[in-house]
């Protein structure tokens, strides 16, 4: 069962709105009266990206106003980024230290990383100041809930319910309190009245839905369900909780129906595949079944029951020697698992290891008498043999704590890949460039740019820019030497000539080395600097190169974020190839030892060191980038990548949320991957 977090998020966005109404300040410049009403506006639309970069301007125009900061921290909120929420909150109050609502809204991020005594304090606090302040009694009444205080919980509600008693959303919740207090029937009650206030909201159908099962009734708890995506269509919560009714009913085909809608709305969701495979495997396609539970290990590699179930699967589909690795796993995972020791005796007996299947079967029954002897002790154990391990997983109390869209984001593969290096390429590109964007300035690069006979931009090297092929000859017949090779390899790559290009780039290097040892005025000395990008743009196309060749073996090389080598292939004839990164390294460290200053050679090294697996050099090079360009986010979201793939996730997760801050966006989806909950 669970409290409608959904509705304290509403929550936040109401209070956002009527703030953003009923602030009224003396602003000294017309221009902060429009970032402020952008941001504010854009919070209102759930732009949340788009307000943070209008309050981001408004924070340095003026580093006074708590309103600017309590705003910007709202929109980190609802981003994910807990971090960057209360460290924007911590400002707020710092600012000003009678600021209610940034007590009120601390609470409740602390209360997101479990550090309820902090939020017990904030609260205090807030309701010190205003203690006629009923929203702030909803959401302690959240904070007790997920701290399993549910009489305190059930008391702050009652308060709230008092001043608004037409509020749906604490019924809900109520409700919920009561269900962990065993009074059923006051719950339901609850939820009855929620549904009466708002018929047309999905959420008190499906708490309600929810209940009815849990109590035996299927029938009425399918038909709640109905109710509720009659409503909303994709309503995910709900087509997830009806698949499980409809499978306790054996409607199998019609529970498959509603947990492929969940995929299609969530691709990649491990709980939605684990419990499709499980049907699958009773429906008899044990490929479709082995196909979600082998997604399944590698989203989620610590699951033990994945490779319970995938190893009965294997056994059917006689393929042995799979089932027993797979229980080797199970039992590494949990080695107290009884059962998995039978089964494996099991396997073991048909494959012939008659002594060793003995010993697993001595196991497991020396397993099942220590459970017995103290099951009271442990009943969830993994030693009880009359458990059903195969039965579908029901989203469970978890979901206390937060809505479905969020409990789902835990299961949710997301992909994670460093961000691309940069390289030169032909043509302009629209940068957007706008008042108060810091736009990085290195005398080199700008220089460069701006002497060049034709139009060259920096880019991302998986940004698809450059000129057609075909003229770029005519245009650089006039020029000579090093400049003249590089732009020739620019445009051999623009025509996809790689190989041209290379060798276009090997005669700029050589020519840069003749240029600066033949003469030593101001200008050569500038020209031979410029060898710099030229090897630059030679290492990104080397490693654009390796990855191709690896795409074609569908071995491309990225950073993992899982370091436990759970991808272990299912066939054994598969090769697995080791890329070779050293020369386009090489030709990196030149670039940086000519210009160790430039931002983006810096941040193209850490890259190819990740490539190459030397991850405490990477973060040293991110680290010279951000020196050289604090405002890099693109080198904040790599390094960030490479501390918690290293298991730093407290630094990882700051460097998210400073990216998330500089505008890239991918920093949200990891940060409600990895950074959810506070490190301990």
């Amino acid at each position: 069962m669970q409290i409608n977090a959904k509705y304290l998020v509403n929550g936040l966005v109401a209070a956002v709105f009527f703030l953003a109404i009923s602030v009224v300040e003396a602003r000294a410049q017309w221009d902060q009266d429009v970032f402020s009403f952008r941001g504010r506006k854009a919070l209102q639309e759930g732009k949340y990206s788009l307000a943070i970069e209008n309050f981001n301007i408004l924070a340095r125009l003026d580093t006074t106003d708590c309103w600017t900061f309590f705003f910007r921290g709202i929109a980190k909120y609802n981003l994910g980024d807990l971090r960057g929420a209360q460290a924007d909150f911590n400002t707020s109050v710092r600012l000003n230290p009678v600021f209610t609502n940034g007590y009120h809204y601390r609470a409740i991020t602390y209360s997101r990383f479990g550090r309820y005594d902090d939020a017990f304090r904030d609260y205090e606090a807030a309701l010190r100041l205003r203690p006629g302040a009923e929203g702030i009694y909803y959401s302690r009444g959240v904070t007790y809930f997920m701290s399993q205080q549910f009489d305190k919980a059930v008391s702050d509600f009652n308060r709230y319910i008092r001043k608004c008693p037409k509020d749906p959303s604490a019924y809900l919740n109520r409700g919920a309190a009561k269900l962990f207090l065993n009074d059923t029937t006051a719950a339901l009650a609850d939820y009855n009245y929620a549904i009466k206030l708002d018929r047309f909201d999905p959420e008190g159908y499906v708490r309600r839905g929810r209940l009815y099962a849990s109590m035996g009734n299927m029938n009425l708890g399918i038909a709640d369900l109905d109710k509720a995506l009659e409503l909303e269509s994709d309503n995910s919560f709900a087509l997830f909780n009806r698949a499980l009714m409809l499978n306790e009913q054996r409607r199998y085909k019609e529970a498959m129906a509603d947990l492929d809608a969940v995929l299609k709305l969530e691709p990649g969701n491990a709980l939605t595949l684990y419990n499709r495979g499980l049907i699958r495997c009773q429906l008899g396609d044990l490929e479709g079944a082995l196909e979600d539970l082998d997604r399944v290990s590698d989203i989620n590699p610590d699951n033990v029951l994945v490779y319970f179930n995938r190893a009965a699967v294997f056994i059917e589909m006689g393929r042995y020697q799979d089932a027993l690795e797979d229980y080797d796993r199970a039992i590494a995972l949990y080695p107290d698992f009884a059962k998995a020791y039978m089964n494996r005796s099991y396997v073991k007996n048909l494959l012939g290891r008659n002594k060793s299947a003995k010993d697993d079967y001595n196991t497991a029954q020396k397993k099942v008498r220590e459970y017995k002897a103290k099951n009271m002790e442990s009943a969830g154990s993994f030693a009880d043999t009359t458990r059903k391990y195969n039965a579908l997983i029901a989203l469970d109390a978890d979901f206390a704590k937060k809505d479905f869209n969020d409990e789902i984001n835990r299961y949710r593969d997301v992909e994670v890949k460093l961000l691309p290096m940069y390289k030169f390429v032909l043509g302009s590109r629209d940068t957007g460039a706008k008042a108060l964007q810091r736009r990085y300035e290195n005398a080199l690069t700008d220089r460069f740019i701006a002497t060049s006979d034709v139009e060259i931009s920096l880019v991302h090297s998986s940004g698809d820019y450059g000129d057609a092929p075909g003229d770029g000859q005519a245009r650089h017949t006039s020029l000579e030497g090093a400049r003249s090779a590089f732009f020739r390899a620019l445009d051999d790559y623009s025509a996809k000539r790689f190989n041209s290009a290379l060798v276009s780039y090997d005669m700029a290097v050589e020519q840069a080395d003749d240029h600066g040892d033949a003469q030593g005025s101001a200008a050569a000395s500038a020209e031979s600097s410029y060898k710099a990008f030229y090897l630059m743009n030679r290492a990104v196309l080397r490693t654009e190169m390796i990855e191709f060749i690896a795409s074609i073996d569908n071995n491309v090389q990225v950073l993992s974020m899982d370091d436990k080598g759970n991808t272990r292939a299912r066939v054994k004839d598969r090769a697995n190839h080791t890329y070779d990164y050293s020369k386009a390294l090489a030709d990196m460290e030149n670039a940086a030892s000519i210009a160790p200053d430039n931002a983006y050679i810096q941040f193209n090294l850490g890259n190819l060191y990740c490539l190459s697996s030397e991850f405490i050099s990477a973060i040293a090079a991110y680290t010279r980038a951000i020196s050289s360009y604090p405002y890099m986010g693109d080198a904040y979201y790599n390094r960030a990548l490479v501390q918690i793939y290293l298991k730093d996730r407290e630094k990882g997760c700051s460097d998210l949320s400073v990216a998330g801050e500089l505008g890239i966006k991918d920093a949200y989806g990891v940060i409600n991957k990895y950074c959810v909950k506070d490190p301990e």
